[in-house]
């Protein structure tokens, strides 16, 4: 039987500004996001039912949750297109649960994607993107899983053109955070008005995109470390690494990354941060699009 598999990559923050808390409770954002080669994945084969059979190292952390983001996008586009279609959905959760990179999101993208391959349906880009935002603020950029520029709520995206070739260690400490949380002890202040669509930022060099960063920090990553210290040791551990450009959270936590310029240096500093922390969940991979 045919199965239809799509990866659903880590969605990586490299910075996220929070301007402010709207009327509506949900906050305006700014955010440079990239889409590491590490991830979980998504197949999809035809059955009379829709079910999701959950796998991989951190499959016991979503249990058998009815909700899942993944069921929720099939029944979504079921509805929305008129198809009466089952499938029987896998998810290979490789991504640690509640960890700041967008595994949910990509993986309800990767889902739609998959889907649409295997149902034989058209809806469109722009109900696809619409289905997306439905979803969740982060599924929309996952779509496409390509550098981006987004701000709004998420649903304001620009994709960039190819960023200068780096590498990624990504470490979570085993901390998950809800990002509701995490919001509510950053306390943002109410808008004031609403904000412009934020410049596009180009790149030529790998010096360049860290300058750019050195300078836009994440916003939610101190209220992050107040509720999950053991970020800051993430944090401290990656930017003593040999070759890291730049370390920090990744959303709302609590994943950290280095930038790396090549592929040797980030899987060596992987390594030895591995060994020194064997608790940790620790990767070294590219980033699509880049270079």
């Amino acid at each position: 039987m045919r199965q239809i598999v799509e990866d659903a990559p880590a969605k990586i923050n490299l910075s996220l500004r929070v301007i402010g808390r709207r009327a509506d409770g949900y906050h305006e954002l700014q955010s440079l996001v990239v889409f590491a080669q590490a991830g979980d994945r998504v197949g999809a084969e035809a059955a009379g039912a829709l079910t999701l059979d959950l796998q991989g190292p951190f499959a016991a952390a979503l249990g058998a949750d009815p909700d899942n983001l993944v069921l929720r996008a099939a029944r979504l586009l079921r509805e929305r297109t008129g198809t009466r279609a089952g499938a029987r959905l896998t998810l290979e959760k490789n991504l640690p649960v509640a960890s700041g990179i967008g595994g949910g999101s990509a993986d309800a993208a990767a889902g739609l994607r998959a889907l649409v391959r295997l149902w034989g349906v058209d809806p469109g880009a722009t109900a696809l993107g619409e289905m997306a935002a439905a979803l969740g603020a982060d599924v929309p950029v996952c779509l496409d899983a390509r550098p981006a520029m987004m701000w709004g709520t998420g649903t304001n995206i620009a994709s960039l053109d190819a960023l200068p070739r780096f590498h990624l260690v990504l470490v979570n400490p085993g901390v998950a955070l809800a990002t509701a949380e995490v919001f509510r002890v950053l306390a943002a202040p109410p808008l004031a008005h609403a904000p412009e669509a934020p410049a596009l930022p180009s790149f030529a060099t790998l010096d360049e995109l860290t300058g750019w960063l050195a300078g836009v920090a994440n916003d939610l990553e101190a209220p992050a470390r107040a509720l999950a210290p053991e970020i800051g040791t993430v944090l401290t551990a990656l930017a003593a690494s040999a070759g890291c450009r730049l370390a920090r959270m990744s959303g709302s936590g609590a994943t950290c990354f280095g930038i790396y310029a090549d592929e040797a240096a980030a899987e060596t500093a992987a390594a030895a941060i591995a060994r020194a922390h064997p608790g940790w969940w620790t990767v070294a991979c590219g980033v699509s699009d880049c270079g």
